[in-house]
């Protein structure tokens, strides 16, 4: 369910901004996106773990806000964010 750290630092290399960038909204939306991914795995077979669920519903709402302020700040890196992730259909 976890992201482990080498694919952890996969991600934050292909998303930073600058070298040593960990913080922008751009790495923090795919690490997001990482472990939400990994947590629908889990609830396919795990359809009744409703506290993970909870936790679920937390990432999703903090990557929209992470999103909306990208978009408000920067729509070309929202752009390009979006498509890169395959978070829009």
């Amino acid at each position: 369910m976890t992201v482990t750290a080498e694919k952890k630092q996969e991600i934050i290399s292909d998303n930073a901004r600058a070298a040593g960038d960990t913080g922008s909204p751009e790495v923090q939306v795919a690490i997001l996106t990482e472990r939400i991914v990994n947590l629908t795995e889990h609830f396919k077979s795990h359809h009744k773990d409703n506290h993970s669920r909870r936790g679920l519903l937390a990432m999703v709402n903090k990557r929209r806000s992470l999103l909306d302020y990208l978009k408000k700040k920067d729509v070309a890196r929202y752009n390009a964010l979006i498509q890169k992730l395959g978070l829009r259909k």
